[in-house]
């Protein structure tokens, strides 16, 4: 059964942009391999961290919000550990109102970019 999930992985700030969209293309395509259905991604950008991580200080934040069988999500995040790249992920299931609240965000920040 496809069950709805939300992922946050924080990436290195000594990346470049380039090698950045080449790590988020990464997997991207790993989910898309896999059979998932990917709903919306958001790249946050570079974000100050609450607490040092590998002594750094900062981090490229990127957001997944993605449909999958649920053995896949222990799959990706073996993959997400194995990455020099990758600092720090998170990967949660997603109730009704969890999926109601980003659509609804969606919905405001889409309209919002468009006035």
């Amino acid at each position: 059964m496809m069950r709805q999930y939300e992922a946050v992985f924080i990436m290195t700030p000594v990346l470049s942009e380039e090698q950045m969209k080449e790590t988020v293309s990464k997997f991207e395509q790993i989910m898309l391999d896999k059979g998932c259905e990917i709903i919306h991604k958001e790249n946050w950008g570079m974000k100050r961290l609450a607490y040092p991580i590998m002594k750094k200080s900062s981090g490229f934040y990127q957001l997944f919000e993605f449909k999958a069988e649920g053995t896949f999500v222990k799959e990706f995040e073996v993959h997400l550990k194995r990455d020099e790249r990758v600092m720090r992920y998170l990967t949660i299931a997603l109730d009704k109102d969890a999926i109601e609240y980003n659509r609804r965000r969606r919905e405001q920040k889409f309209s919002k970019d468009n006035e």
